[in-house]
């Protein structure tokens, strides 16, 4: 199944119009894709999220939204700015982080934010209410990439060393991110030099990844392919009695897994990093004079902004997650997003642009894009 994926997601990259949506090491980006390129991005996304590599349905989602209400307001009004056209769908399971994660991604400010945050405010309404359904209409299932918040333990207390941990755990989460994403460019440049052959290979190495971890802990593969979406639950239910190299195991094959797809192949960074810091957060659980509800709390909120970049928008849906344990956790998700935020913005090199994959023999490379897309690293627009 995996090497099938790599397949498919040659295709989109190399043959089809947009190489199948941006890379996903760059974040989320807030753009306009033109209808030529949403077959490509949907295909991509297919093969990457249904058969498992280790990436969420957000980018995705973002983008064939955005897409194809460029087609519907345009052939309305054909002058309508690209800037109004950069509408998040509704993801997360609450439509206000869609509009959050708008802001911070398209860089908003001043006289352009109302122009820009009304139309994604009301296309995220509009589709909660699809979702959420009225009257009789019970809505459609949103299972699939809804976050729900855990079910972790009352949290109510914080000490100073809740604050020193989230500190030094919201550095070292930094850090390893920032080692992981170099990790994905470096392959992103490899895999574009032969798609046709080092994308399917790269999909059967996330494979290998997931088989040595089932057999070292005997725990399901399954652990270490898909975004993690489908297994929060379950981790954070079996969280305290898993061994503590079962938790390290894990971080490892699926930082490893999420390294390579974040590289080579096409979706969301958000929900892996969420699902990474919950494992992190379980074993950091350990230390002495912290507890599993900070935790858990600190490190996703540390691992979603050194991945998006986006501040805001990683503090308000950790708290969204543990917001069943109480508030008393937010004084440390706030700490843990600066802290991680200053650190990724000081390791990190300036990002370049993404490696083109070589077109193959007799085709004729895809048309680059005429409108901006601003990046979620808001010091550099491409």
């Amino acid at each position: 199944m995996l090497a099938v994926a790599g397949v498919l997601a040659a295709v989109a990259i190399v043959r089809l119009p947009g190489r199948g949506g941006h890379i996903p090491y760059e974040g989320i980006k807030a753009g306009v894709a033109k209808l030529a390129e949403l077959p490509g991005i949907l295909l991509a996304a297919l093969a990457t999220l249904g058969l498992g590599l280790v990436l969420g349905p957000e980018a995705p989602l973002i983008a064939l939204g955005g897409g194809l209400a460029v087609v519907a307001v345009r052939r309305v009004k054909k002058d309508t700015p690209d800037q109004v056209m950069a509408v998040l769908a509704t993801i997360f399971g609450l439509p206000v982080i869609g509009a959050i994660i708008l802001i911070e991604a398209a860089g908003l400010g001043g006289p352009m934010l109302p122009l820009v945050l009304l139309p994604g405010l009301m296309s995220a309404g509009i589709g909660s209410v699809v979702f959420i359904g009225m009257g009789r209409w019970t809505g459609l299932s949103s299972s699939a990439y809804a976050l729900s918040p855990f079910s972790l333990p009352a949290f109510s207390t914080l000490t100073a060393a809740d604050f020193g941990w989230a500190i030094a755990l919201a550095f070292a989460a930094a850090a390893i991110t920032v080692a992981i994403v170099e990790g994905a460019r470096r392959s992103a440049q490899v895999v574009a030099r032969q798609p046709w052959l080092l994308l399917p290979a790269a999909a059967l190495v996330v494979g290998g990844l997931a088989i040595a971890f089932a057999q070292i802990t005997h725990q399901p593969a399954d652990v270490v392919l898909f975004s993690g979406q489908d297994a929060f639950s379950s981790l954070i239910k079996q969280g305290p009695t898993l061994a503590l190299s079962t938790l390290a195991f894990l971080l490892l094959f699926k930082g490893l897994a999420w390294s390579i797809s974040l590289g080579s192949f096409r979706g969301g960074p958000t929900f892996p990093a969420l699902f990474i810091g919950a494992a992190g957060g379980l074993l950091a659980a350990h230390l002495p004079g912290f507890s599993e509800t900070p935790a858990v709390a600190v490190l996703m909120a540390a691992a979603v902004v050194s991945i998006l970049r986006l501040p805001l928008s990683a503090t308000v849906i950790t708290l969204l997650l543990v917001s069943k344990a109480g508030l008393a956790t937010a004084p440390l998700i706030i700490v843990a997003v600066v802290v991680a935020y200053l650190t990724i913005q000081t390791l990190s090199p300036a990002r370049g642009p993404a490696p083109a994959a070589t077109p193959a023999a007799g085709t004729q490379p895809a048309a680059p894009r005429s409108h901006t897309t601003a990046t979620a690293n808001p010091d550099s627009q491409t």
